[in-house]
């Protein structure tokens, strides 16, 4: 993970995370730069990808039941945000956190680069376990039944590719 300050040394970013951290840099803003790998790991660590197909098997993308895809979609989101991230994943989420000098107290927003207005607001209270709560409640959004159906349209699998997510004061 880098705080936005880490990023002029860092490698560069992909493109929509690269505009969004330059603009908000420009600006004097603090910030942390959750790398989708670090989401990718989250999944591959709790067995989410076996327990998400498992879930989501009796869809059939060629004929799509969207009945029985909205509780699917709701139990994904509740797997997600009810999993737990690995200790050392936490202490580095809390350390990045600390890093980057958010004042106790401060409002942050907890959204995708990508996504202009699904931001989750929080208050920042040392070490950081409301932020961290709020980054899985994105990384749920994925799995809304919206989000889901349109994976489905789109590629015929509820597969998704991880994205980062910024935290950074309101």
């Amino acid at each position: 993970m880098l705080t936005f300050a880490d990023v002029r040394s860092a490698e560069p970013l992909p493109p929509a995370e690269h505009t969004e951290v330059t603009r908000l840099l420009t600006l004097g803003t603090p910030g942390v730069i959750v790398p989708a790998a670090f989401e990718e790991a989250f999944y591959r660590d709790g067995n989410l990808p076996e327990q998400l197909r498992r879930l989501f098997a009796p869809i059939r993308p060629a004929r799509i039941d969207e009945d029985a895809l909205e509780p699917l979609a709701a139990r994904a989101q509740a797997l997600i945000r009810t999993s737990y991230l690995m200790d050392d994943a936490v202490q580095i989420f809390y350390r990045t956190l600390a890093r980057a000098n958010f004042q106790p107290g401060a409002r942050l927003l907890v959204r995708r680069p990508d996504d202009g207005g699904g931001a989750e607001e929080v208050a920042f209270v040392p070490p950081g376990t409301a932020a961290l709560q709020a980054v899985k409640r994105v990384w749920a959004r994925d799995w809304t039944f919206g989000a889901v159906l349109g994976r489905l349209d789109d590629s015929g699998s509820v597969a998704l590719e991880t994205r980062a997510t910024l935290l950074y004061p309101a």
